[in-house]
């Protein structure tokens, strides 16, 4: 028999401000986290707006030393790791420390120490090169930071599935506590993408925004006038435990993780298939491992990247796993004030997703305006609704046709 698996610690990193409080109050509030880029000049480029961790310091959370060895997405996970912890109130023993992992997702990694470490070699500063320059940007070193700073002596590894990995971490720390191989597991996701190669390739993709005019209606999800997503930066990380093991320290809970799913559409690069086909049979998938019916699910939080493609194949995939019953679903998109912070997206969408069950609170899809036609289920438009929220699923799906949902329950007791 699986174990339940709970969450009972959250810490997150957004453009909206670090920590999760103040990330859901300014989410719940319709507040956007996206501006003009101020990290290098963009005045060339497509896209010139992104969702920057402006309020982040990262010797707040680690020491001087730490911060020159660790790349930006790396501190990100650090930061928000570290609140996750103090958040679940979990003192890692000697004891328990071997049964205790990290599963933390990334789609770029340390990508920014990569270029810069490029154009110094290149550039005759080679001897200059920080000999931590490879632990900087490799895409497992989140998840080996996270443990060495906190001693979690468990499975460490990381998901690299570009906009899904937050979910895939989420879902794969999931199963390992649910086979037994571990107790309790950080999960989650960092990105650190603000770079300008990134969003010139992005931009001449077409994948990006190219709004010019005011960076807080930018990003438009499911709106007839989207015309391309946000890229961000950020991290959330989750504290997952057995359940019993929670109970016996009288932790408390967010909520239970119930239900996971992935799945490739093996269709395209960068275009979902046809139909929200791969979306949809991951949905489905999901509800089956959870045990549950469409019609037992109160809210979704969805995907809603802000790309004209991906928010029509989403509302299409939604439709045939819901039904008519689709309609009556509330469904928000964070992205609309967070961006899309890539490969953290899944893993800040979970803990956003926990907070609506916990607290009551719908959070809106902002800038929606004017509905695509092809869009037209319930959005939560422009402002937050009060609601219970029993049953949600949370979704996410990235370039290489790579998918990830997660179901989650509010926890109501054994």
């Amino acid at each position: 028999m699986n174990r339940r698996v709970v969450v009972t610690g959250q810490g997150a990193v957004t453009p909206l401000g670090v920590g999760t409080e103040k990330s859901w109050q300014a989410l719940c509030a319709g507040q956007t986290g996206i501006g003009w880029i101020s990290r290098f000049d963009a005045s060339g480029l497509r896209t010139r707006v992104a969702g920057e961790v402006r309020e982040f310091r990262p010797e707040d959370f680690m020491s001087d030393k730490m911060v020159r060895r660790t790349d930006r997405y790396q501190q990100f996970a650090l930061a928000a790791a570290r609140m996750a912890l103090e958040d679940s109130d979990l003192k890692i023993t000697p004891v328990i420390a071997d049964r205790v992992g990290a599963s933390i997702g990334t789609g770029f990694g340390g990508f920014e120490t990569m270029v810069k470490g490029q154009i110094q070699f290149m550039n005759g500063g080679r001897n200059d090169i920080s000999p931590f320059f490879v632990p900087m940007l490799i895409t497992g070193m989140a998840a080996g930071q996270v443990a060495m700073m906190f001693g979690a002596k468990g499975p460490n590894f990381s998901s690299t599935t570009a906009c899904a990995a937050g979910t895939h971490a989420v879902g794969d720390a999931f199963r390992i506590i649910q086979r037994g191989e571990a107790d309790v597991m950080f999960a989650g996701g960092a990105e650190a993408p603000v770079v300008p190669v990134v969003f010139h390739s992005l931009g001449i993709m077409g994948a990006t925004t190219g709004r010019a005019d005011d960076p807080a209606k930018a990003c438009r999800p499911f709106d007839n006038a989207r015309d391309g997503f946000v890229p961000s930066e950020g991290a959330g990380i989750l504290i997952l435990e057995e359940l019993e093991f929670a109970l016996r320290r009288d932790a408390r809970i967010y909520g239970e993780v119930v239900g996971y799913a992935a799945t490739a559409d093996a269709y395209h690069v960068t275009s979902p298939s046809p139909g929200g086909e791969g979306a949809m049979r991951c949905m489905r998938l999901a509800l089956a491992d959870a045990g549950l019916k469409p019609e037992q699910v109160d809210y979704i939080n969805a995907h809603g990247t802000s790309t004209k493609i991906n928010d029509i194949t989403e509302t299409q995939a939604i439709k045939t796993v819901f039904g008519p019953r689709a309609y009556q679903i509330p469904i928000s998109s964070n992205k609309s004030m967070l961006g899309h912070t890539l490969g953290a997206s899944g893993a800040l969408e979970a803990i956003f997703t926990l907070l609506t069950m916990d607290r009551g609170v719908i959070p809106p899809t902002t800038n929606l305006d004017n509905p695509d036609p092809d869009c037209d289920l319930d959005y939560v438009p422009n402002v937050a609704r009060q609601g219970t929220t029993s049953i949600a699923v949370s979704n996410s799906f990235g370039f290489g046709g790579t998918n990830g949902v997660l179901v989650l329950r509010r926890y109501e007791g054994q």
